[in-house]
């Protein structure tokens, strides 16, 4: 019979920090349901018509919120300004301060769920806190203990959660196929922008290279943001045929980029280099 080795001692304060850690990762899932509620609210976008900045008074008469649920927007935003979403400036008066209370300004992540620009994430946000992926997360302990076998719910806690599949499900709900596509093309429009814009290092990166193939590149945003900023590098996107087929409608590059529809799980077409955006 095995006898387990006595535990350590914890003090006090090793206590209240195990306990306060435990609390944060209970609670872990407010900060994202906190950044869908802004998001949906159209809270950084009525922060950016202000100037980039607002007090609450002004966010009461921006966004819908009930003036009985004021209260709860004001804890909402300090939640997400403690979260580094947003900044907040506390008034140097106490008349100030009492006539308007603090201000939130948009930070460099709250800036990106600005509506309109290339480097909107909004979707891709919005996407991550659907019913849809939390189902999936919640499914996790099911799905490891089950065992594997010839069924699509054993090959993730995705499949296991909804029967199928992730991009079967995207194949199948060409609502949802069209609002993950969205979201992955505004990502990639943000990668691409710090690759090959001014700043990037996408020249180092690309010398040499002469073909590339952008597995799993989605509708080609990535690849023809590299075909065009170098003209040397012959693009190939790889996805699958359901994928491909609404992605070549849409490319507008000018024949730089080419779609090849397939899985990468068995082939990637030969090329100098090959791109996993997010792996």
């Amino acid at each position: 019979m095995q006898v387990a080795p006595p535990m350590a001692r914890t003090t006090d304060d090793e206590l209240l920090q195990a306990e306060a850690m435990l609390w944060c990762h209970a609670l872990g899932y407010m900060k994202t349901m906190a950044l869908q509620c802004a998001i949906t609210l159209g809270i950084p976008n009525a922060i950016h018509r202000r100037g980039g900045e607002a007090s609450l008074p002004e966010l009461y008469a921006a966004v819908p919120v009930a003036a009985t649920k004021r209260p709860c927007l004001s804890r909402l935003m300090r939640f997400l300004a403690a979260s580094g979403i947003f900044a907040e400036t506390t008034p140097t008066t106490p008349a100030d301060a009492a006539a308007a209370g603090p201000r939130y300004r948009l930070t460099a992540a709250s800036r990106l769920l600005v509506d309109g620009g290339d480097t909107c994430l909004t979707q891709m946000m919005l996407l991550m806190a659907s019913p849809l992926g939390v189902a999936a997360s919640q499914s996790l302990a099911g799905w490891l203990v089950e065992e594997g076998g010839a069924t699509a719910a054993a090959e993730t806690p995705f499949a296991a959660a909804h029967g199928e599949a992730l991009y079967e499900f995207l194949s199948r709900d060409a609502e949802f196929g069209a609002r993950f596509g969205a979201a992955m093309g505004a990502d990639s429009r943000v990668v691409s922008g710090m690759l090959v814009g001014d700043g990037g290092h996408g020249g180092e990166v690309f010398a040499g290279v002469a073909s590339l193939v952008d597995a799993g590149g989605g509708d080609g945003t990535m690849a023809r943001a590299i075909a065009g900023a170098f003209p040397h590098v012959r693009c190939t996107v790889l996805e699958l045929p359901f994928v491909v087929d609404a992605a070549a409608v849409l490319a507008g590059d000018g024949g730089r980029v080419e779609f090849v529809a397939g899985d990468m799980m068995e082939f990637i077409p030969p090329a100098d280099a090959v791109l996993f955006k997010v792996r």
